[in-house]
């Protein structure tokens, strides 16, 4: 089957989203699959222990598989649908067999190990030495050293932990689909802003009420984060908070989308997993492939950023306590799970004089757009011009971009799928790769393939004719993943397999993204990202002083909430047995008595919609946020060091971080790559300062 007749099997150019149906996929993978394990067959035959026998021919043969079935999983996240689901389960296990097949292989593992002991090992550069030893750690970790019975069943495992991701994904999309109130009285509607009323309306008529509109209603509202966090923080209607909030927490954890026997299932599997391969727990494998030194270094971080944030957060919520007291409300001695949000916004207000929604028609999304794109100019030195039309996409919404070096020359691109759709797209927001940096995969001699990045949102979509006017959370979202996005695509390494953010250990890769945040809250950033909606003004000095002042408004319930997901993650990933008297849910509670000021409910199950540690990658790895943000704020310091007034300095600091965060990859260690930046290891200081949480951490 040739890409003419099947679109997916394109190995030149973009994907050609523009073509490629659900009905592709099957045929399309089941063509390209049989000539790969073909492929791969006369590879171990035939191989060498040279870099270009060995290396070379796997990057070549995992990028035809990485670039199809990566469409195919692009398309999940942004594009669901029952066909492409059913697509994608058929295909999976054959895909996952030859992904085993290719980890497991002896003669590949025999022709490294021999390469790393024999003479032309010191011929190879730095970036060669990190990729064949993590191939080599991959491949221990793939069951290599596994024979029989033992890997046969390593294997099914594979297969099964696979299968089982792919389900819990699908049900949280669909629970979370599922879920709609609808309201038809103005006193249901109460205190939501405008921006929420007309997004409330547009969801209404997509749901077949034609007259819906902001002013008169009915008014819809999902579980999805444009319509459930601005409801919670506003919606004066306490009883309607709570049943929302009850089903947010609840998702997918009953009838046909119930995950919780996946969760206990995905727990022993991989538990057993990590039994087969020598270790204690899966915790331990996991911390085997990250920057972190062991499980206990891991423990003893969260530890100390715990201490620093117990106190401040049970002190904010006396804060919200005494504020709804003043305010006469009936809940102020017993404030509720959906209450704080509600009164951390009121305090935000009392306090700060504006709430999140007060700052949306500052920041429209065509202007944030510009803006960010004008610093990575003064930071880093390049261009970003939009190039709609370029490149096939998959939705109307979506927009192309080129990013060019000083003197012009294209170096990368990127997708930008920026709003939410809840009926096809996940939520959350994340970056992934299109197509990775590599001198071998160019396409034409002596070139080098570009790099393209796919950079996902999910803010509230335009309404009514306006343009999406962004909160400043959906701002710093923004920011974040094109942080992600700019360490893949500004790599200098020219090896696939450590170009951008391959190669980078999990709890190293949320430093360049977690980095760019920073900037929100300098004056000449945000008057570049901000232009009134009818006015077009930049966002006033003092509103831009009371977001800074409000920068740490509930510092430490925010660290501490994130603490609660790594520990509950960490626990039971490690000495938790799923097999024992112990639910999951009673880890969970387990934590959060040490993680919590206001317990969560019995009925609590926000497990089963915890996408990142059973259906993404960051099993015993969500703590990866928290030890990458000490390295991003630290990394951040330098800039403020060097003065953020200071052009010249800001340049200087911008180019040395380019060459070393942004261009290295993964083909040094983190700690090399930090190191070789800040000119020392990182430290909590930067962390706890910029949280307004260093005294209480000293």
């Amino acid at each position: 089957m040739t890409a003419t007749e099947n679109p997916l099997l394109a190995s030149e150019g973009l994907p050609r989203f523009d073509e490629i149906g659900p009905e592709h996929v099957e045929p399309g993978m089941g063509a390209l699959l049989e000539e790969l394990e073909a492929a791969f067959e006369r590879f171990e035959a035939e191989i060498q222990p040279t870099w270009q026998s060995a290396v070379e021919p796997l990057e070549l043969l995992g990028d035809r598989l990485g670039r199809a079935w990566g469409v195919v999983g692009h398309l999940m996240g942004v594009k669901n649908s029952d066909a492409l689901r059913e697509a994608h389960e058929a295909v999976q296990p054959r895909v996952v067999t030859l992904g085993i097949r290719m980890g497991q292989s002896r003669p590949l593992y025999d022709a490294l190990r021999t390469l790393r002991e024999g003479s032309g090992w010191n011929a190879l550069d730095p970036a060669q030495h990190r990729i064949v030893e993590s191939l080599l750690r991959d491949a221990r970790l793939s069951g290599v050293g596994l024979e029989g019975e033992a890997r046969e069943r390593f294997n099914a495992i594979q297969l099964e932990l696979a299968e089982l991701a792919t389900h819990f994904n699908n049900h949280v999309l669909d629970a979370t689909k599922a879920f709609a109130l609808t309201l038809r009285s103005a006193d249901e509607v109460e205190g939501l802003p405008e921006s929420l009323l007309q997004l409330a309306a547009q969801l209404a008529r997509e749901a077949g009420e034609e007259q819906a509109s902001a002013e008169a209603g009915p008014w819809r509202i999902g579980l999805d984060a444009p319509c459930f966090i601005p409801f919670m923080e506003h919606a004066r209607r306490r009883d309607l908070r709570e049943t929302l909030y009850r089903a947010y927490v609840s998702r997918a954890s009953s009838g046909e989308l119930d995950n919780v026997p996946i969760i206990r299932k995905i727990l022993t599997l991989r538990r057993e997993e990590a039994q087969l391969l020598g270790f204690v727990d899966f915790a331990e494998v996991s911390l085997s492939t990250k920057m972190a030194p062991d499980v206990p270094a891991v423990e003893r971080l969260l530890e100390e950023l715990r201490g620093a944030s117990l106190e401040p957060a049970r002190a904010e919520l006396e804060e919200l306590r005494s504020l709804a007291r003043e305010q006469g409300a009936p809940e102020a001695e017993d404030l509720a799970l959906w209450d704080v949000a509600f009164w951390s916004e009121r305090l935000r207000e009392s306090r700060y004089a504006y709430s999140d929604e007060d700052l949306r028609p500052w920041f429209p999304f065509p202007k944030v757009l510009e803006g960010l794109f004008s610093l990575a100019q003064r930071l880093f030195d390049v261009t970003i011009t939009a190039a709609d039309g370029d490149a096939p996409i998959w939705h109307a919404d979506v927009r192309y971009f080129r990013v060019c070096d000083a003197d012009g020359e294209p170096i990368a691109a990127f997708f930008l799928d920026p709003y939410s759709r809840p009926g096809e797209k996940r939520g959350g927001a994340w970056m992934d790769e299109c197509l990775g940096r590599s001198r071998l995969l160019a396409p034409t001699p002596g070139g080098v393939r570009l790099p393209v990045a796919y950079l996902v949102c999910n803010q509230a979509p335009p309404t009514d004719g306006k343009p999406s006017l962004m909160s400043f959370g959906e701002a710093e979202t923004l920011f974040h993943e094109f942080g992600h996005g700019l360490q893949h695509m500004l790599t200098r390494v020219e090896h696939g397999l450590a170009a951008g953010i391959r190669n980078v250990e999990w709890d190293a890769v949320e430093l360049p993204s977690q980095f760019m945040e920073n900037w929100l809250y300098e004056r000449d950033v945000v008057r570049g990202i901000s232009g009134h909606v009818e006015t077009g003004e930049p966002l006033p000095e003092a509103l831009f002083e009371k977001i800074c002042a409000a920068r740490n408004h509930m510092a430490g319930s925010t660290m501490l909430r994130q603490l609660y997901f790594a520990l509950t993650d960490l626990t039971l990933h490690g000495g938790y047995d799923p097999q024992g008297g112990e639910s999951p849910f009673d880890v969970q509670r387990r934590v959060a008595e040490r993680t919590t000021v206001i317990p969560p409910l019995p009925e609590d199950r926000f497990l089963c919609s915890f996408g990142h540690i059973f259906g993404g990658g960051y099993a015993a790895g969500y703590y990866s946020y928290k030890w990458a943000e000490v390295l991003s704020a630290d990394a951040f310091a330098a800039f403020e060091e060097a003065g953020l007034e200071e052009d010249e300095a800001l340049r200087e600091t911008g180019r040395r971080y380019r060459e070393t965060v942004l261009a290295l990859g993964g083909s040094r260690s983190p700690m090399e790559v930090f190191t070789a930046f800040r000119g020392r290891e990182p430290t909590t200081e930067a962390l706890l300062r910029h949280s307004g949480l260093l005294e209480a951490g000293g």
